[in-house]
Parts: structure tokens; C-alpha cells; sequence
């Protein structure tokens, strides 16, 4: 059976890890697109809806807070990952933003690779499954 490879939109404003991330996805079986903002995550969705978004929560023009809460009321079907490096505390920034899963950056990207790999699963399992 052939399953399709789940599309992820990895949005970073840091080009080395926008880079890095995103061939560590595409080397997993992800098909990425990536964003350096809000403002241009909202246009590469308006291209093509992805079936992920992992998304820096502190970013220029249009933060992830703002990106993500916009994406869950408009598209609640696409799956979110919010990511930080910044915050001291994990637990204040999941209670402060709408997302599915959270990732913090200076950790292992192995954690990242673990947190999609489990919700992208689910996915293709539901959309196999219809």
C-alpha cells in the first residue's frame, strides 16, 4: 500500500537551523517547505495546506504565538508543533499557545524528529483508515 509522505511547513527565522531542521526532516521521509515568519508561513499555506507546522514562537512581522492561534481557528485539521529556545519555562509557554506538541530548542533534534514521526503517524494512519 502506498502511503503519502506527510507534507510538514517548518517555520524558523534562524537560516542555519531552518537548514539544518528541514534536511533532518527531508531525510526522514518528509516532504518540507519552509518559512522564515508568520507572514510568509500564511502564504506558503495559502499555496499548499501542509499536513504539520512547526513553528519558532518569537519571530519578526508575525510571531509564532500569532501564526499558530490563527492556523488552529482557520485550519483546525493541520497538526502543530510550537518550538522555543528562548523561554524558561516549558510549562508557561504551553500554557500561552495553541499548539499540539511542543519542542525546545537546544535539545536533541532527535526529540523534534520523535514528536512529528508520533503526529504524523496518527495522520496517516486516520487518513488510511477513511
Amino acid at each position: 500500500m502506498f502511503i503519502d509522505r506527510a507534507r510538514v511547513l517548518l517555520v524558523e527565522d534562524d537560516a542555519g537551523l531552518r537548514v539544518g531542521l528541514s534536511a533532518l526532516l527531508a531525510q526522514a521521509g518528509y516532504e518540507v517547505r519552509t518559512a522564515w515568519d508568520g507572514v510568509s508561513a500564511l502564504e506558503e499555506i495559502g499555496l499548499s495546506a501542509p499536513d504539520l507546522i512547526v513553528s519558532e514562537l518569537d519571530m519578526p512581522r508575525m510571531s509564532g504565538f500569532d501564526l499558530l492561534w490563527l492556523v488552529s481557528r482557520q485550519l483546525p485539521e493541520i497538526r502543530l508543533i510550537a518550538m522555543s529556545g528562548a523561554c524558561s519555562s516549558k510549562k508557561r509557554i504551553r500554557d500561552s499557545v495553541t499548539a499540539d506538541g511542543f519542542y525546545e530548542k537546544g535539545t536533541h533534534p532527535v526529540f523534534l524528529l520523535q514528536l512529528v514521526n508520533s503526529m504524523t503517524l496518527r495522520e496517516t494512519r486516520s487518513r488510511n483508515n477513511a
